[in-house]
């Protein structure tokens, strides 16, 4: 049973920062990501997805139709854009846009199978191989991402003929693995999950045995994926078939104890075994999500809350492994890591989920947008410079500026959605008793006839201010970071008690609550374990991880270090600087130059200002250097 309940998109109603965002996906990225997945956009990559719709309608109803296009997933970024612009929809009643989403919906739902199939890519062609290489093929992610946006637009809407499509689908699933026995489990996890939520809205019992037979089942068996290979002639990457760990796939379950893989898969996972552990009371394996999640948060994550230290697979490596400047930290890792902490809290309530979903969507998830909303990071990086990222063999996937789309183009709609979702994770309820997990701006419903309105200028001022309409109990994080905070009810400063991260605050009709953290830049400083940041500090304030930019420290900031006996200043903020931001200033030093590569005199340090900026807001001037850890005198 769950201990929070998240609230429905269509309850928040955004205002300050995240209105600004939410804004810009729908003004902006919904509109420009829709003319792309249509290839109406000159420029950049090429899409293929709704025309690969087309064509599979075209082909089940024998009709001449062209080649499918793309990766052999790229229906998910059709999936993702109708989640996306359902919630949108939820949040602004945008009726051309519904309109939009219903002619999507139709392709969609012309190109699924008699039986229930859905996928274009074995639909156009090869229809015979379907089902046969669970490893590379992706037909359970790409119905997984369908169920999640036909769960989202029947929220947003009403309308269940997405949401059918999606049954049937999964019943077709069920047929082919439960009834029928067949063997295997998803190589990209992601359609537990969106069966657990599919369940949830229609509860059809045969989503919720499908998701806890993927998740019982793997790695039960490691050696599928080498059987199912030897029985067939083709394949699409040529992944290996025993990289056990990168698959997930070497050790079932409920006996796992590091986060390891494929980030991304590994985030998607772990979120849909909490959900059947949740619904099902399974100790056991929420035992096993909670090692999961401390190997992830305690030794494999980055201070943006970046997931996923290697190109190499777009993985996990080892603990205290997170170098700087050859980091991947997919943004889509960073949103299925929000994902997975949502799910921690609705099952535990302790702050330490919400500071981790916190950091990730302030910092990874939004550093992976362009701040005009039509340009996208894959990777995020904590350090670049020009000549080495993006040209030295280990730093090739390091980008200095975003790509207008991808060839990969999951992380642009993933971004969007969860954007335009943000309200369900900010705030939840159980009984009389309602959550700000996430400190976000606007008006908040309840089912409990209780209605939050929060002004606010968080993340770039720590003062939160709630007008209560209804009478509860208001429940509110206190982030790990506020070392001292104060909380007040209609003017007079209350005594309260900090348990697990959360204090609670009983509310009548009318009642004026004040929650004021401190948001103070401080100094943070990596363990001495993790070998790439010893003799480093980084600068946050609040929730804000900051970085330095070359093109704020006369193109230079390789050569500059923190002088820490010297509190760094958040300065006010600028409307016209990078779309409206707070900079910050450190005093510091900066090496001399030297001639020679190497030499034997010691480098001079000659004092100076620092000037950062936050880290999400980087590449947005151009290419230039740029590091979130410096060294410390």
């Amino acid at each position: 049973m769950k201990k929070i309940h998240e609230i429905s998109v269509k309850n928040y109603k955004s205002d300050g920062f995240i209105k600004k965002y939410q804004e810009l996906v729908h003004n902006v990225m919904i509109p420009y990501q829709y003319k792309v997945l249509k290839d109406e956009i000159d420029g950049v990559e090429k899409s293929g997805a709704i025309e690969n719709f087309i064509n599979a309608g075209k082909a089940l109803r024998g009709e001449e139709h062209g080649s499918f296009y793309g990766m052999v997933f790229q229906d998910s970024d059709v999936a993702k854009w109708i989640e996306a612009a359902a919630y949108s929809v939820s949040v602004f009643q945008d009726k051309e846009l519904e309109d939009k989403i219903d002619e999507v919906i139709d392709l969609v739902a012309n190109a699924q199978d008699r039986d229930g199939y859905l996928d274009t890519r074995f639909t156009i062609s090869q229809k015979e191989r379907r089902w046969q290489n669970l490893l590379e093929a992706h037909e359970l992610y790409c119905a997984g991402h369908m169920m999640e946006a036909a769960c989202a637009y029947y929220e947003a809407t009403g309308k269940r003929k997405l949401l059918d499509v999606a049954e049937k689908n999964a019943e077709h699933i069920y047929r082919h693995f439960i009834t029928d026995k067949a063997e295997g489990y998803p190589g990209h996890p992601e359609i537990e999950l969106a069966l657990m939520k599919v369940y949830a809205v229609t509860g059809n019992k045969h989503c919720l045995e499908l998701a806890k037979h993927f998740i019982d089942c793997r790695g039960v068996d490691p050696h599928y994926y080498e059987k199912e290979i030897k029985a067939r002639d083709w394949y699409i990457w040529g992944n290996n078939p025993s990289d056990y760990a990168y698959q997930q796939s070497d050790t079932p379950l409920k006996r796992l104890y590091d986060a390891k893989g494929h980030a991304v898969r590994a985030g998607y996972l772990y979120s849909g075994m909490k959900d059947v552990a949740t619904e099902t009371d399974d100790k056991e394996l929420s035992e096993a999500c909670k090692r999961l999640w401390n190997s992830i948060t305690q030794k494999r994550m980055y201070i943006t809350g970046g997931i996923g230290s290697t190109c190499h697979g777009e993985a996990f490596s080892t603990d205290y492994d997170l170098p700087s400047d050859t980091v991947y930290a997919e943004t889509c890792a960073s949103i299925a890591l929000m994902m997975f902490a949502e799910r921690m809290l609705a099952d535990e309530i302790n702050g330490e989920y919400g500071d981790v979903m916190e950091t990730a969507f302030y910092n990874t998830v939004l550093s992976g947008i362009q701040t005009d909303g039509k340009e996208f990071f894959y990777v995020n990086p904590l350090e670049a410079v020009p000549g080495i990222s993006e040209v030295a063999q280990t730093q090739r996937h390091v980008r200095l500026t975003r790509f207008g789309w991808h060839a990969c183009a999951c992380c642009p709609p993933n971004a969007a959605r969860l954007i335009a979702s943000i309200g369900k994770y900010a705030y939840g309820e159980k009984d009389d008793t309602v959550f700000c997990n996430l400190y976000a701006a606007g008006e908040v419903s309840f089912k409990n006839g209780m209605k939050l309105y929060c002004k606010t200028e968080y993340p770039y001022s720590g003062e939160i201010r709630y007008k209560i309409e209804g009478n509860g109990n208001i429940a509110m994080r206190i982030p790990a970071w506020s070392k001292k905070y104060k909380a007040a009810k209609n003017g007079c400063e209350l005594s309260v008690y900090n348990n697990n991260g959360y204090i609670i605050i009983s509310a009548q009709n009318g009642d004026e609550i004040t929650l004021t953290l401190d948001i103070s830049p401080r100094y943070v400083y990596a363990s001495e374990k993790v070998p790439a940041l010893s003799g480093k500090a980084s600068i946050c304030a609040g929730p804000l991880v900051y970085c330095f930019e070359g093109v704020d420290n006369n193109d230079d900031v390789l050569s500059l270090r923190f002088d820490t006996n010297s509190l760094p200043h958040l300065n006010e903020y600028d409307e016209k600087l990078l779309c409206g931001t707070r900079t910050l200033t450190v005093s510091g030093f900066k090496r001399e130059a030297q001639n020679s590569l190497y030499s034997d005199s010691v480098p001079a340090l000659l004092k100076t200002d620092i000037h950062g900026i936050p880290y999400s807001l980087w590449a947005n001037r151009g290419k230039n250097q740029m590091r979130v850890w410096l060294p410390v005198k």
